[in-house]
């Protein structure tokens, strides 16, 4: 008899750990969905082309349209100590435009230079099919 209910004390035991397990799990899975947002960083120089005004006009206009609020951008000038440190911080060192997930990032650079003043409408394309999977 000693024996069944040790055995039993054991099986819930076990049950509740699995069970607190699973629960920690699946909140922390909760958590960093809701936490790791998504960021567009534009990052520039002082000398600036027409190409490197539009990516940042295009995509700045892009992510609000496309987004709304949910994914954030922001411009940050590499010759300004702001913008160096925030380059620094994501490794960056040029003019670049990426975009952040937690740990994940993805560079538009070239799909910036590529269409953001010959062809803005495939520019959007690139951009929505780049951020969407991340939300």
């Amino acid at each position: 008899m000693k024996t069944k209910i040790n055995s039993k004390l054991l099986s819930f035991v076990f049950a509740l750990l699995v069970s607190f397990s699973l629960s920690a799990q699946q909140n922390e899975k909760t958590q960093e969905g809701k936490s790791a947002k998504v960021d567009v960083y534009y990052f520039h120089l002082n000398t600036r082309c027409a190409t490197c005004k539009a990516i940042e006009s295009e995509a700045k206009q892009d992510v609000k349209e496309l987004f709304g609020s949910d994914v954030t951008f922001a411009s940050y000038n590499l010759d300004e100590p702001a913008g160096e440190a925030k380059g620094k911080e994501l490794g960056v060192n040029s003019q670049s435009l990426i975009v952040v997930k937690g740990n994940k990032k993805v560079d538009l650079t070239n799909e910036g230079f590529l269409y953001a003043r010959t062809n803005p409408e495939k520019f959007k394309e690139v951009i929505e099919k780049k951020i969407k999977p991340l939300l």
